[in-house]
């Protein structure tokens, strides 16, 4: 059975610190503490004398200033990790945690989960091809040197760097090792961090080399283990559930995400507030528990996506050049049906082309799997099409030699309706009006990825009502526009007011109308 020794770096709340390594030594598990040394040496030997007594907790031999970005990280992690491969010959496993990291499963679910593979958890990405990197330097971090900290001695990095650059001061990453990147929350086996402890040891231009990267810990440990372990033994995955904000900076978890962290695919989670007293202690409580069952729907991310972008809707500062200077055409008409219920916007415009004969086109603008015709690649991409909706309507009306076409839109394309209205040609828009079940939405939100099927029922009753709220929020923006032609149907309405609102719509007779408003089965679920 798996047996872990947690690499635990920290700096500060040496109560925290003393009651984690309590709770996670309990059951069996060790800990090798590394305490900065430039934090306050009372809360240092405070740690050391309160764990004292604790077999299973040892203290990295060596304890180094560390800061932020710098090499000092990766090096106080290698004396924690010396440390406890010494103090621990039993441990199979050794996991990097912070102070503000907690366990979201039990132990013994913990256990089950590294015994189930003989492998590796490591976020490990090739450094150059893949975008882990979002903003700020890349190439940079390797290939000149860094000997200064970049948040407390900006001036003085920022000159070297610029020094190198004017000079050509490059340097080349080690011939046999390819760069990777990824989170520094990782999972290793024994094997694995013996084999690193040795690399190290032998191979000193490698070491020297960074030595004076930036941000090394993203880079020293994930390399590593891509170069000495086969590929089919590591999962490029942290372990640790963690999620950041648009700022880079790391989302806080405080007493009301208990049900939510134990739903996630994930062993421990960062960062917990010092605040969330509640959360630690219920989740403290956890790792010793036996017998509990973790239903996964590892929803997080997604859902924490969907309600941070809500309040952000907004236009671009501009429209593109080939959108403002572009035109459908003076004499065409685009008729687009808005319905929040795909299938039901589906079927009435099946049915409108059978009836009238309009060329008609589904959620093109929405479902990347949308039936289109081959228009030289414009329309192989959501984002294509979304980019250059104009000449990609202009193409479809020429493709089907017609000047009026029929299309589907998600009430959420507010900003896709105006630059459509917007133009030269005659645009129509027809609601359809839906009634919205809670099961409905509960579908909804399984296939967006806002839910699962084993999500807690407390996160699924606060999730609905935001959802309900959005689907009207989006049809008040959509009537509050003021749209020249909006017309509008509803599943509460009878036959005859929907016949006139399809018949203004289409400018059909109302015969024909109706028999579009009375197709069976319209709304039905």
């Amino acid at each position: 059975m798996a047996k872990i020794a947690f690499i635990l770096l920290c700096h500060k709340d040496p109560d925290a610190i003393i009651n984690q390594a309590t709770r996670l030594t309990a059951v069996g598990d060790c800990m090798s503490i590394h305490f900065d040394a430039s934090a306050n040496p009372a809360h240092f030997q405070k740690i050391r004398d309160a764990l004292a007594d604790n077999p299973n907790v040892t203290f990295a031999r060596k304890r180094i200033k560390c800061g932020w970005g710098e090499w000092s990280l990766v090096q106080a992690t290698l004396n924690a990790v010396e440390a406890a491969l010494d103090a621990f010959p039993r441990a199979t496993h050794f996991y990097m945690v912070s102070g503000d990291c907690m366990a979201i499963k039990s132990a013994e679910y913990t256990y089950n989960f590294l015994d189930a593979a003989d492998v590796d958890y490591i976020e490990s990405f090739d450094y150059f091809e893949s975008d882990w990197i979002k903003t700020g330097m890349k190439k940079e971090r390797l290939i000149y040197r860094h000997f200064f900290n970049e948040r407390t001695q900006k001036r003085r990095f920022y000159t070297s760097y610029n020094l190198q650059k004017s000079l050509g001061l490059t340097r080349d990453v080690p011939n046999d090792v390819q760069v990777m990147i990824g989170s520094q929350w990782w999972c290793l086996r024994r094997r694995t961090v013996e084999w690193i402890v040795e690399f190290t040891r032998k191979r000193k231009d490698v070491m020297r080399f960074f030595r004076t990267t930036w941000i090394p810990d993203e880079t020293f440990f994930q390399t590593l283990v891509r170069h000495l372990v086969p590929e089919t033994e590591i999962r490029s995955r942290t372990p640790t559930f963690l999620m950041f904000t648009d700022y880079g900076m790391p989302v806080t978890f405080y007493n009301d995400h208990y049900d939510l962290l134990l739903s996630q695919d994930f062993l421990f989670a960062r960062k917990i507030s010092a605040e969330a007293r509640d959360l630690k202690r219920r989740l403290g409580d956890l790792y010793a528990a036996e017998g509990v069952e973790f239903q996964i729907s590892n929803e997080g991310r997604s859902l924490f996506k969907f309600l941070t972008g809500r309040g952000r809707i907004g236009q671009r500062f501009a429209p593109r050049f080939w959108e403002a200077e572009s035109s459908l055409g003076r004499d065409r008409e685009l008729l687009i049906i808005v319905s929040k219920k795909w299938h039901v916007g589906k079927r009435l415009l099946q049915k409108i082309g059978q009836v009238t004969g309009i060329p008609t086109i589904e959620y093109l603008f929405d479902e990347e799997s949308c039936p289109m015709p081959d228009l030289g690649g414009i329309q192989t991409r959501l984002g294509k099409r979304t980019r250059h909706r104009r000449a990609l309507m202009r193409m479809l009306f020429d493709y089907y030699d017609t000047n009026r076409l029929v299309v589907c839109m998600d009430p959420n394309n507010l900003d896709l309706l105006q630059d459509f209205f917007s133009d030269r040609s005659t645009t129509r828009l027809l609601e359809i009006d839906c009634a919205f079940s809670d099961d409905y939405l509960l579908g909804h939100a399984k296939r967006v990825g806002l839910a699962g099927d084993n999500t807690p029922q407390d996160s699924i009753d606060r999730l609905l009502p935001t959802i309900r709220s959005d689907v009207a929020f989006e049809s008040d923006q959509i009537r509050d526009a003021g749209f020249a032609e909006y017309y509008r149907i509803s599943e509460t309405s009878g036959v005859e007011e929907n016949t006139v609102a399809v018949s203004r719509f289409l400018s059909i007779t109302e015969d024909h109308a109706k028999e579009i408003a009375e197709l069976n089965h319209l709304f039905a679920d």
